[in-house]
């Protein structure tokens, strides 16, 4: 019996190690991301589980709230101790991590999978630099979306969508009528910009926006669609409701979902926290463009890949963009994040009816970036302090804001 189990103890003694060899060959890579959500996490898996079963180690290291991740992140990366992969937009803040050398090139990932072949080619040219591709997009949001509650509506008797701002702002006053919070607000610097930004673009247009964000144009046209926008931005302060200060925007998605509110600003993402509530659009909520908007402000989601000096972070890392872009994860991704998917060939029948929307618009070409994708860190930084001081301010001298609004470039 004791030499059984003397035997019995070095097969494990012996096996140990070969298990542990083993997980060591695989590809481990830690993610970081601010995916944390219901409707975020949701998504996340779908990559992940796909990572899984591709023989990869998956390590998670979500933190809510995209500044806190972004700050961990350069705190990683000052200490020498980066992650495999982090979630981040596509735009200048990459760009700056790339032109230091501090992620690794994936170009051979993307020519195998032939992937400018089937990205539009404003994104191929946003996630290569110098000729080689640096980051794996997972999805396009669109951020001129105004979702509102079905039930809320109803009990308002507000029968259709509005179509201009007055119409917008009468029916706010028939759900402040109702009972109901007109406006479920997310009151964070960075919401707050997003609505700014959905306003001008219905303000000044495509072409105007472009002028303002790309070119630093400060011509009386330019000048004056700020002021109108900070106008109709300063008026809906009387919408919402006291506890708005400081709340995520999944908090502020509930508040629809529950029908306490009728609409929210928001990008395309809260369409995620809508389906893990079990509400279908077009029947629980409706979704529509900012009024007066002919186009779409849009961001774009990626993975970048940070150099770890680790041979097998290194393998996952391609593993994982191989992941993020294969046309059914895209798919499935987008259905659970509220996305669209970034590939072309992609089946979109099975996309709902916002992002329908949402593809026919990006395909007309009717879409400008966020100020993210254009701008710089301390820049985007700059335009949420200027935006947040004048709502939180309780200004109404649209005018005079306007005219200090281009500070936010210099």
């Amino acid at each position: 019996m004791k030499t059984m189990m003397k035997l019995f103890l070095a097969g494990v003694a012996f096996a140990g190690p070969i298990a542990a060899a083993h997980a060591e060959d695989k590809p481990t890579i830690e993610i970081m991301s601010s995916w944390t959500s219901g409707g975020e996490a949701a998504a996340l898996n779908v990559i992940k589980t796909e990572f899984e079963k591709r023989g990869g180690i998956w390590k998670d290291s979500s933190i809510a709230g995209f500044g806190a991740a972004d700050a961990a992140f350069q705190n990683r990366i000052v200490a020498g101790d980066a992650p495999g992969a982090k979630q981040g937009v596509i735009g200048l803040a990459a760009a700056d991590f790339v032109s230091q050398g501090l992620f690794n090139p994936i170009d051979d990932v993307a020519a195998a999978g032939k992937w400018a072949d089937v990205l539009p080619k404003s994104i191929s040219a946003l996630i290569s630099y110098d000729g080689k591709v640096y980051l794996a997009p997972t999805g396009a949001h669109g951020e001129s979306w105004v979702f509102y509650s079905k039930e809320a509506f109803d009990k308002a008797s507000i029968a259709q969508e509005p179509k201009s701002w007055d119409e917008f702002f009468a029916d706010l006053d028939k759900l402040k009528a109702a009972g109901l919070i007109p406006v479920a607000w997310g009151g964070q610097p960075w919401q707050q910009t997003k609505v700014f930004n959905m306003i001008l673009l219905s303000q000044v247009g495509s072409d105007g926006f472009l002028k303002i964000y790309a070119d630093k144009d400060k011509s009386e046209a330019s000048v004056d669609g700020v002021k109108k926008t900070l106008e109709i931005l300063g008026k809906l302060r009387g919408y919402v409701d006291a506890g708005a200060a400081g709340r995520n925007w999944n908090d502020a998605t509930a508040m629809l979902i529950t029908a306490k509110a009728g609409v929210q600003f928001m990008g395309d993402w809260a369409k995620g926290e809508f389906t893990v509530a079990g509400k279908e659009p077009g029947k629980d909520y409706g979704c529509m463009i900012a009024p007066e908007s002919r186009g779409m402000v849009y961001i774009a989601d990626s993975l970048w890949f940070p150099k770890t000096g680790n041979a097998q972070a290194d393998k996952a890392q391609k593993l994982l963009a191989e992941v993020v872009m294969d046309p059914a994860i895209q798919v499935e991704f987008a259905l659970k994040k509220g996305s669209i998917p970034m590939r072309s060939d992609v089946d979109k029948s099975k996309l709902d009816v916002c992002a329908q929307k949402g593809v026919e618009l990006m395909s007309a070409g009717a879409i400008v970036p966020d100020q993210a994708i254009v701008l710089t860190p301390q820049q985007v930084g700059s335009l949420d302090d200027f935006v947040d001081e004048y709502w939180s301010g309780g200004s109404n001298d649209a005018a005079a804001a306007a005219e200090n609004f281009f500070a936010i470039f210099e």
